[in-house]
Formats: C-alpha cells, structure tokens, sequence
C-alpha cells in the first residue's frame, strides 16, 4: 500500500495525495474534457454547457420532491422553482466573479480566468440551464404523447 499512495510531487506538506485514481492517465484526460478545464472553448460556450446540464437536472427534485408533488400543477411549480434557483446561481456567480478577478491584472492564460470571461461564462451559464430546464419542462410534460410515438 506504501508504493501506491504517495505525497504529491513528494511534497508531504502538499496536504494531497497521489494515489493510483488521482494521477492516472484516464484521471486527468477525463478531467481536461470537463467544459471547465476544456481549452479552446470560450467562456460563453463553456457557460452554456454546463448551464444545459445542471438545468436538465434540476428540474427533477423540484417536480419529484417538492411541496406540490401530488398536484396537476408539480411540474410548473418545479419549473418555476427551478428557474428561481437558476436566477440565484447566476446571481452568486456574477458576485464570485467581480470579488475574485481583478480587470486592472489579467495577465492569465485562459480567458475563463479574467472578469470579462467569467461573465461570459455566467451569461451562458444562465441561458443554457434556463433552455435545459425548459427542455426538462417539455419532455416531461409530453411523456404520454412521446410513449404514444413508439407504440404505432
């Protein structure tokens, strides 16, 4: 087990771990096909990405596990609440993005890194999780017709 799991870098006062899982091969190329870490791709795509995934997703608690889930209206309710939490994520990213970069030294590599970027990266963000969940809205809210296309 001592030849596995090693200091990173051999730096013990790293406070990480270089394990078989972390620095192998499959690891790192997964990790750098990540919209996030994807060069090449501007901030308003990368935005725009990860948008469409997590409002895909977030519509499902909401409508599943919400307050009004034994109602005729649990689908719009959670629709309409998770375009509420999407307005807040953006709201908290935009404020991430004006405390922690600085326009007066934006001397970085990757675009995403700089303010402008980053509210390129939020602007996309916004759009893409508001047009996922509303692909979410629509395919759950036409399952009857959808599973009625495969059976003819």
């Amino acid at each position: 087990m001592k030849d596995f799991i090693q200091p990173y870098n051999q730096d013990a006062f790293v406070g990480n771990l270089s394990t078989p899982v972390s620095t192998s091969s499959f690891t790192k190329n997964l990790l750098s096909n990540l919209p996030a870490y994807r060069r090449g791709l501007s901030p308003l795509l990368r935005g725009l990405e990860i948008g469409m995934a997590h409002g895909y997703f977030l519509l499902g608690p909401f409508d599943k596990l919400g307050p009004l889930r034994n109602t005729d209206v649990a689908l719009l309710s959670g629709f309409l609440s998770t375009v509420g939490l999407i307005i807040i994520l953006t709201a908290c990213l935009s404020m991430y993005g004006s405390v922690f970069f600085d326009s007066s030294k934006e001397e970085n590599k990757d675009v995403l890194q700089t303010s402008e970027g980053w509210g390129q990266f939020t602007a996309g963000f916004l759009v893409g999780s508001i047009g996922g969940a509303g692909f979410a809205y629509l395919l759950l809210a036409n399952i009857p017709t959808l599973q009625h296309l495969g059976l003819d």
